[in-house]
């Protein structure tokens, strides 16, 4: 009976002649909660590793282009920045498992998805401070070294911000599904409202909870972050903007809260986070309503995309069929922000 799912067939071969890992030994399992690329766990005798490859049935675009992740990861260790997984090897022969992947060190520790795990109690004081290690972890990205580290060669800040305006935008109509008007109008309110300064900085563009492997229920200290697929050289406002978005307070709507658990009591709010970031960076936070809506316009059309894929059969997660709802939310929510001037 094989024990790998179904597309790895030809994987624990591969284990076995570069890792000498023995195929009766060795148990492959997929990674439950994701969104976009997939996750295995590899476990063995001789130790446990994690495989990422990008989604079935899709055409590979820069997103899900596991080579550059692996090199992003690299690049990153040779920039001292310790909080990532170790690469260990990439494999770009599609003939092993149908795309390119590779393979990591697996960091033990806790992931939060948008619910506390149950029976674990975690407390407001510990929201508090996963919300100072959280934003603490994204300014220290921010400020990683460029060019000596070689960070530099993976983005091309200059023009960053409309690139991705006019990109996001492209993708939304390309994917388009339904009429939701409130999505139409923020594009347009995005492309007519342009910040006019640029910041750089390396940037994650998909830091939240459930990227953070955390010490555990007792310690919200970060140990790793994952997920570095669309990690690049860019505005450091625009990667505040993404977080912000995912950033569900109490009062959001329940669609809103599935992305992130920041909602429970003690967490940051979204205005404390906009004020803990502008304490400790030297960057102008007077437009931040711009990179928020920005945000979750892109997280909308995400939502968009994997909804996509679902409607033409190239995913079979039920999850993915209710993210039409999502889509709509995050319209509306960058809509009324527009009109409100409120984060």
């Amino acid at each position: 009976m094989n024990k790998e799912p179904k597309g790895l067939e030809n994987l624990l071969p591969y284990l076995e002649t570069h890792f000498g890992l023995d195929p009766d030994s060795t148990v492959i399992s997929q990674f439950k909660g994701g969104y976009s690329n997939l996750t295995f766990l590899i476990r063995s005798p001789a130790g446990e590793y994690v495989l990422r490859r990008p989604p079935l049935g899709l055409k590979i675009s820069k997103a899900h282009d596991m080579v550059r992740e692996y090199r992003v990861l690299e690049a990153l260790k040779k920039a001292g920045y310790s909080k990532v997984p170790d690469p260990i090897v990439c494999c770009e022969d599609e003939n092993i498992i149908g795309a390119p992947f590779f393979i990591m060190e697996k960091v033990e520790g806790l992931i939060l998805r948008n619910r506390i795990p149950e029976g674990m109690d975690l407390n407001a004081s510990f929201f508090r401070k996963l919300s100072q290690n959280t934003i603490d972890g994204l300014l220290d990205l921010h400020q990683l070294e460029l060019h000596q580290s070689g960070l530099s060669q993976l983005g091309k800040p200059e023009g960053y911000v409309e690139r991705q305006v006019m990109g996001w935008s492209e993708r939304y109509f390309k994917s388009k599904t339904d009429e939701l008007s409130e999505m139409e109008a923020v594009s347009d309110w995005l492309k007519a409202n342009m910040p006019e300064k640029e910041n750089t900085g390396f940037i994650h563009n998909d830091y939240k909870y459930d990227n953070l492997v955390l010490a555990g229920a007792g310690n919200p200290a970060i140990k790793a972050v994952l997920d570095w697929e669309m990690a690049t050289v860019g505005d450091p406002l625009m990667d505040l903007g993404t977080s912000l978005a995912y950033w569900a307070e109490a009062e959001d709507s329940d669609t809103l809260k599935m992305f992130n658990l920041t909602y429970p009591q003690g967490n940051f709010t979204r205005s404390e986070v906009v004020a803990y970031y502008a304490s400790k960076s030297p960057l102008n936070l007077d437009q931040i309503l711009f990179y928020y809506v920005f945000g979750l316009f892109k997280v909308g059309v995400i939502a968009q995309q994997i909804y996509k894929r679902f409607s033409l059969g190239f995913a079979e997660d039920p999850r993915f069929g209710a993210l039409i709802h999502a889509v709509k939310a995050c319209g509306e929510r960058a809509l009324n922000s527009i009109q409100t001037n409120k984060i």
